[in-house]
């Protein structure tokens, strides 16, 4: 069975993460994406100690889908330089998995 992946990142705002959630899934990168927020993100930034509110979002892909995922999380990401990190998937139901693979299937064409 295919290998799988859960994929984080995170936006300023809700309607960021929902455009960019729905970029993601629309282009079969991920079968799905949860967004949590708003969450306290505690962080350096530029030399500087900062907190803020952050809408995290959690995809689930293929990990031979993820290198195109994170090309194009850093090309419409509103961030200059935003969290892309990934996490294995080690264990979850045959029949969630068997969806996560057939939904990122690359649409032949593409």
């Amino acid at each position: 069975m295919t290998d799988f992946l859960q994929v984080a990142t995170a936006t300023e705002s809700r309607e960021e993460a929902e455009k960019l959630a729905g970029s993601v899934v629309t282009a079969r990168l991920a079968a799905g994406a949860q967004i949590v927020g708003p969450v306290v993100s505690v962080f350096w930034h530029q030399g500087e100690f900062g907190t803020g509110e952050e809408w995290q979002l959690l995809f689930k892909t293929r990990a031979d889908r993820y290198a195109e995922l994170e090309e194009h999380l850093l090309e419409h990401h509103p961030w200059k330089n935003p969290e892309v990190s990934a996490v294995p998937i080690v264990a979850g139901s045959d029949a969630y998995l068997r969806w996560v693979e057939r939904t990122t299937e690359p649409e032949s064409g593409n």
